[in-house]
């Protein structure tokens, strides 16, 4: 494994509102955001769970205040982001990823980015025993009619930011009350819906790591431990 592979630091945020979650994404996608020359950022993968909420893309001018009444009378809260894609939920048992990569130290292309997100997902799915997940002319990751992971990505001179949802044990009524992503006629499902058992969000977030070494072809360090993982030695 060479060392000259790009250095993700993981940063395993625990669960916390999404106000919280973008505070954090933020401030990592500004701290070290020395672009000349692009080899002196520093990449993250923020790992985390979110409290209920539902949140928007850029096409927000589709929900209405009324809208965002009725889905906060649900218990859950109601944002707005600068990410692409329409409505989605993000909630307990659900593992959310954020990705602050800088591109250049990859391949500078939004659109190798977003196809290697969705090859990392479709891995990670075939490594915990899915082996029919796989992309569609929609947005996500699908089993079936059947959404199991969200995709909405947002970059900005080559940094990346937002990322997936992968729903590992949510409760999936909570996506009754809308439209997901605004694609009609498909469901939702989740991990533990597909492999009829209770599957965490760690077991889930093990299996993304060690895809996301092997696909992004990078080193991952854990920001608590501060030990450097080769993608071949990520279990």
């Amino acid at each position: 494994m060479s060392s000259s592979r790009p250095l993700v630091t993981v940063v395993r945020a625990g669960r916390h509102s999404f106000s919280e979650g973008m505070h954090l994404q933020q401030r990592l996608a500004k701290s070290t955001q020395i672009l000349d020359p692009p080899s002196e950022f520093r990449n993250y993968l923020v790992l985390q769970e979110h409290d209920p909420v539902y949140t928007v893309g850029l096409r927000t001018k589709d929900y209405t205040e009324e809208d965002e009444r009725r889905l906060r009378r649900l218990g859950a809260d109601f944002h707005r982001t600068d990410r692409g894609g329409l409505i989605t939920f993000h909630g307990p048992g659900q593992l959310v990823a954020y990705p602050i990569l800088h591109l250049r130290q990859f391949k500078a292309s939004m659109r190798w980015y977003v196809a290697t997100l969705e090859r990392t997902v479709i891995e990670a799915c075939r490594q915990l025993g899915i082996p029919n997940a796989t992309t569609t002319k929609e947005t996500g990751i699908w089993v079936g009619n059947q959404k199991i992971c969200a995709i909405g990505v947002h970059g900005s001179r080559y940094v990346t930011t937002h990322g997936i949802g992968l729903n590992c044990c949510t409760d999936l009524r909570w996506f009754e009350h809308i439209v997901p992503c605004g694609i009609e006629g498909k469901g939702v499902t989740s991990l533990s819906q597909e492999l009829d058992r209770h599957v965490p969000i760690q077991e889930a977030s093990d299996a993304l790591l060690s895809s996301f070494a092997n696909v992004f072809e990078c080193r991952l360090q854990d920001q608590t431990e501060g030990k450097v993982t080769k993608s071949s030695e990520v279990k």
